[in-house]
């Protein structure tokens, strides 16, 4: 169970609805910390096609997202993660179906974790399934991973991105949100999709937004292309953003459907954030 998943199980069990999270591992510490909290345990395989239409057998919904695994380069293994469970839904008949996929991805952006979700997307539509597809943007909770660190009591981040190019951002937190809501039926999506994000920062005032939060100056650098070369997925990712405009979500229609959708202070303030070590 991924972070995402576990979102949209939080927000799923605060609104009282019964929950069957379909695991690897039953033993793990987050699969028993689930069961504790009241979730239908079921263990699936992926790899086992024939096994998924019964882990779906009697759901109202379905919420699922596809990862890498092992090789980080395997998009096409990541494809095949989502048509085995998009036929195990069709399988099993499931009512409502809710597709964390990415935003742009119907846009021909070239990213190929994109190009990947947009192939499941297209398969979603001609399943004859009722489907909700919710295209996130950029994670918020994945900028520590980029960054920023701090360099001679100042906070510096830097990302291969021009400062006058916004990022739209969301968290994992209200994409469990909104996907809730969806599989809850308390929330349409306009024509069964919509994109979603929270924020839009330009590499400036994200720098700006943590060094508020860690009480020093902030300064933002724009990094080459290049400096992503040992990461093919986030370069083209980071090339694409720089073709404006690339993410388009818009923020006042995500705010009718989850009016408490975090900005990025907000995201930076409920964290956990803590001022890296200098250097680091």
């Amino acid at each position: 169970m991924d972070l995402l998943g576990g979102a949209v199980i939080d927000s799923l069990l605060s609104r009282g609805a019964r929950v069957r999270g379909l695991v690897r591992d039953l033993g793990s510490d987050r699969a028993q910390s689930l069961a504790g909290r009241g979730v239908e345990l079921v263990r699936i395989d992926v790899s086992d096609a024939a096994s998924l239409p019964a882990a779906l057998q009697g759901a109202d919904a379905f919420f699922f997202m596809t990862t890498l695994e092992g090789d980080t380069h395997d998009v096409d293994g990541e494809t095949r993660q989502g048509i085995a469970l998009i036929d195990a839904a069709v399988a099993a008949a499931v009512p409502n179906v809710v597709f964390s996929s990415a935003g742009g991805a119907d846009r021909d952006s070239g990213v190929p974790l994109f190009e990947s979700k947009r192939h499941l997307e297209e398969r979603l539509e001609k399943s004859g399934l009722r489907v909700t597809l919710v295209r996130p943007v950029v994670y918020m909770d994945h900028l520590p991973l980029l960054g920023p660190s701090v360099e001679h009591g100042e906070v510096v981040l830097r990302l291969p991105l021009p400062d006058h190019i916004p990022l739209q951002l969301i968290t994992i937190r209200d994409i469990g949100q909104i996907s809730a809501s969806f599989l809850l039926g308390t929330a349409e999506a306009p024509a069964g999709s919509i994109e979603i994000a929270g924020d839009q920062r330009t590499g400036g005032q994200i720098a700006a937004a943590f060094g508020e939060r860690a009480g020093l100056p902030a300064r933002y650098e724009a990094l080459p292309l290049q400096a992503f070369d040992d990461n093919p997925h986030l370069q083209a990712m980071f090339r694409w953003l720089q073709e404006t405009p690339a993410f388009q979500a818009d923020i006042e229609a995500v705010k009718v459907i989850e009016p408490t959708v975090w900005d990025l202070p907000a995201w930076v303030r409920s964290s956990g954030w803590a001022v890296p070590t200098p250097g680091q």
